[in-house]
């Protein structure tokens, strides 16, 4: 048997690694070797494990995407509070997930001032965003984990999906924004953010949420 350290594992940027049967401590291990403050992205489930290295285009796309459900959400004046790309992870389910970003909205009081998460008395996110998210992994991760609504970005286009009876079902609105055309218009000042900049765009998109409150 060979065995290699993370420290001898190169993962290029938009491309991801794969490691199977690896147990529920051997995960833990892991995840403390990689440490919070990196690049890459985990996903867990059932004794396999992903390593993703995300593209600077998704993390620039992650991080407007995040400012546009604020201002959404502040307009709306709806309570949230962020937990980023968070590990969040059940041993009993032999499941564990970071997201691009996430929020707590349905439940946002619960997490106010939380600083640690025990998923098996916290709920998961209400919502997550990720960013062309193509491995199956990371999907059923997300569903063992019960995260009712996820936000996908893939080929400059907004996706939708919610948790029905156990599994995603792409939706053409957003159950936490049911009275907006989210996936249109997200998509929309997100192509504006490419090719006029992203603060004027994030500017505009306020404009729009508040003209469409009048």
């Amino acid at each position: 048997m060979v065995t290699l350290q993370l420290r001898q594992i190169s993962v290029p940027p938009g491309h991801r690694v794969l490691f199977y049967e690896v147990g529920w401590s051997e995960f833990e291990a892991i995840l403390a070797e990689l440490g919070e403050h990196r690049a890459s992205r985990v996903a867990y489930l059932d004794q396999t494990l992903e390593i993703r290295m995300p593209l600077p285009e998704h993390e620039k796309a992650k991080v407007i995407i995040g400012d546009l459900l604020k201002i959404l959400l502040d307009e709306l004046e709806i309570d949230w509070e962020p937990f980023g790309s968070t590990t969040f992870k059940r041993q009993d389910m032999m499941a564990g997930i970071e997201p691009d970003d996430c929020f707590y909205i349905q439940n946002a009081a619960r997490m106010i001032g939380r600083e640690s998460l025990d998923l098996t008395v916290d709920p998961p996110p209400d919502l997550a965003i990720e960013i062309d998210v193509t491995s199956k992994t990371q999907l059923s991760a997300y569903q063992v984990l019960g995260v009712p609504e996820i936000w996908r970005y893939k080929n400059r286009r907004l996706q939708v999906y919610v948790l029905q009876s156990g599994k995603y079902v792409e939706s053409a609105t957003s159950p936490t924004f049911p009275d907006f055309p989210v996936i249109e218009e997200i998509s929309r000042f997100l192509e504006m953010a490419r090719l006029s900049g992203t603060s004027q765009a994030l500017r505009a998109f306020r404009r729009w949420v508040r003209d469409r409150g009048n």
